[in-house]
């Protein structure tokens, strides 16, 4: 039955996700590839955000390179569960969007097996230095140990 829960969770997200950035973003894109972050010195963010794109299969979405960032800043994998509690740590950070809402919302009711784990993400980014709107191109070159240190001081993460 979970499988199918976070089936549905994964369909939803590739459903809004074109939505969302047609509709929604005004941001402008990054046009950056992944082989391009793979350049970068291997101590950096933009390296470090390569490799999850790699591991991934995943290249950059346009407009919403940032969600991307993320992941490479807290860790947290692409899986339903951490999709959903990526969005209750940006919450606690202060991010604020329709989108991020209808994550929590949608799926805290469709996967409340995972209450305990976006409670403690939520948590963590209202322990954290703001991070959730950071200008991550421009700090593609920073090292990645640098920038998850000035963000989660507090925190052994």
């Amino acid at each position: 039955m979970q499988k199918q829960r976070k089936q549905l969770i994964a369909w939803l997200f590739k459903v809004t996700q074109h939505i969302y950035t047609t509709y929604f973003k005004t941001n402008t894109p990054w046009n950056i590839k992944k082989e391009q972050l793979l350049e970068y010195s291997p101590s950096t963010f933009g390296y470090h955000l390569g490799l999850f794109l790699d591991s991934n299969g995943f290249e950059l979405i346009p407009k919403v390179e940032r969600h991307d960032a993320y992941h490479v800043i807290t860790g947290y994998n692409s899986n339903e569960e951490d999709e959903i509690a990526l969005q209750y740590l940006c919450y606690g950070n202060g991010k604020r969007s329709i989108y991020l809402f209808g994550v929590i919302t949608i799926g805290t009711i469709i996967l409340p097996e995972y209450w305990k784990y976006y409670l403690k993400s939520y948590r963590i980014g209202k322990s954290a230095n703001m991070f959730y709107n950071l200008d991550y191109k421009r700090l593609l070159n920073t090292s990645i140990s640098t920038l998850r240190g000035s963000i989660f001081v507090n925190l052994n993460y």
